[in-house]
């Protein structure tokens, strides 16, 4: 059994037996806790950072997003293997996911788990924000984390 598969089974039982932890520790602080262990540690010179664009860029929807990285390998998510992970674009977000759980998925945090390394984005007119975050083979960000540096961009 996976170790995360491990975590979520025993947060199941846990649950089912009405146990609970120490009063002063909730269960999202132990699910936190038990998903910390499961952060994956990263290269010292790890670096993730948009290879086309830059902050303050003007573009015209749809447009073409490339995902720099250096110091680690992009593999499919699922893939145990050290110094590795995919990308995670996070948009018009003003702080990051937690980055000792599971990356949320849907429209304003993206997965590419495939181990994509681009992508077509079609935004609305206006200014937006992207971020990416580096998250190991389960989706949790690395030990220290890998995340760009958060760009505005304006979308014409």
């Amino acid at each position: 059994m996976s170790r995360y598969a491990l975590v979520f089974a025993l947060l199941i039982s846990t649950a089912a037996c009405g146990q609970q932890e120490a009063p002063e520790m909730t269960d999202q602080d132990a699910a936190a806790t038990a998903m910390g262990d499961l952060r994956s540690p990263s290269a010292a010179d790890a670096r993730i950072f948009f290879a086309n664009l830059e902050n303050g860029d003007t573009v015209s929807s749809p447009f073409n997003v490339e995902f720099g990285l250096e110091g680690m390998d992009v593999v499919p998510a699922g893939t145990e293997q050290e110094y590795s992970g995919h990308h995670h674009l996070i948009i018009d977000q003003d702080e990051l996911p937690a980055l000792d759980m599971p990356i949320p998925a849907d429209s304003l945090h993206v997965h590419f788990g495939k181990g994509q390394t681009s992508t077509e984005l079609a935004l609305s007119p206006g200014q937006h924000t992207l971020q990416i975050v580096l998250g190991n083979h389960l989706h949790i960000p690395h030990d220290p984390p890998v995340v760009s540096e958060k760009i505005t961009i304006t979308v014409e």
